[in-house]
């Protein structure tokens, strides 16, 4: 069978019958920062360069799986602007036919010199992970006294990408509700829109508790004690952020409750790691090998079957609410956030 008849015979739809279109491609598990919910402050071991996906590798991998549904993709890491030449990946994947939409998740560290040739290699929407905006407490989390940098970074950003600006703020108790209503604030005085994620088992450290987790309905509840809010239809209802509006601002507040109200019965995403491994859940503990095949002469409908039999497998759900789960050898930046 060639690639032509598989791509009429099979489409990326796993046992529960959801169809997967969205990929999520980390281009390298390193990091500039070490925040403290992802990484170890000291002793983090990478990935030497032999083993992390080429270009080439990279985006053989989308041409093939666009052929069977993938139509959106997200870069991701590790940081992925530590990468060199990543606008030339970028350029590699914004032609590949099939492909509709390409975002990328970034700390901003570097977005005030790279935002224009990002923008212009082709990668047209940004996430920039924000957990807070007082000086001592991003020093705290993120082990980096940069603040400044990330928030220049942001207003760069605003110049270049499409509006809204998405902020990803992971909710942890005990860090994160003084910040809910500033990041609140920013998001009625600019276009932001402000995601707050439930903090997920996935630290390096291994010490994640259900206790750390403050929910999307208890942020919500605050922000809308001090200023009105109404829910915004999302134009994608498999897109996992609730979404609300100020009815007084440009910007909006979106909720990811990955704990309390697990989304995984509309999941439309795939991971490959840094490392060429192919996960189907975040939470995955089983992954399937693409980088060897691709190093040692598989063929394109090879590559497809492995991508066909893995989501054929993907998981009902991530299982964080269940007592017998089990949390993944990887830490959330050699998975790919």
């Amino acid at each position: 069978m060639d690639m032509e008849d598989k791509i009429m015979e099979h489409m990326l739809i796993d046992s529960f019958g959801r169809t997967i279109n969205n990929l999520r491609v980390s281009v390298t598990d390193q990091c500039n920062f070490r925040c403290i919910y992802c990484m170890p402050e000291e002793g983090m071991v990478f990935q030497p360069k032999e083993e992390i996906l080429t270009f080439e590798e990279i985006t053989r991998v989308i041409r093939i799986v666009s052929t069977l549904g993938i139509s959106k993709i997200r870069l991701t890491g590790g940081e992925p602007t530590v990468r060199k030449d990543l606008p030339l990946l970028i350029s590699m994947i914004s032609e590949i036919p099939g492909i509709k939409d390409m975002a990328m998740t970034t700390n901003g560290f570097f977005l005030k010199k790279m935002a224009r040739d990002l923008r212009e290699a082709g990668l047209p929407r940004i996430n920039v992970s924000l957990d807070t905006l007082d000086e001592e407490k991003f020093k705290q989390m993120t082990r980096r006294d940069v603040l400044h940098k990330v928030i220049e970074g942001l207003e760069e950003a605003a110049r270049y990408f499409q509006l809204p600006i998405k902020i990803n703020v992971v909710a942890m108790k005990g860090y994160t509700e003084d910040d809910i209503l500033n990041f609140a604030l920013l998001a009625r005085t600019k276009p932001y829109q402000i995601r707050f994620i439930e903090f997920m088992p996935l630290d390096a450290d291994r010490t994640w508790s259900r206790d750390q987790v403050l929910t999307g309905k208890e942020i919500i509840d605050r922000i809308y004690s001090k200023w009105p809010l109404e829910a915004v239809t999302r134009p994608n209802q498999r897109e996992p952020a609730d979404l609300f509006r100020f009815k007084d601002g440009p910007g909006e507040i979106g909720l990811i409750a990955s704990v309390s109200e697990p989304f995984c019965g509309s999941c439309n995403r795939i991971r490959l790691t840094a490392d060429g491994k192919l996960r189907t859940c975040l939470f995955s503990l089983n992954e399937t090998d693409i980088k060897e095949p691709l190093r040692t002469g598989a063929s394109d409908v090879d590559i497809a079957d492995l991508f066909i039999e893995a989501v054929k497998n993907k998981e009902a759900g991530h299982h964080i609410n269940d007592p017998s789960f089990i949390q993944p050898e990887r830490s959330m930046s050699a998975i790919g956030g």
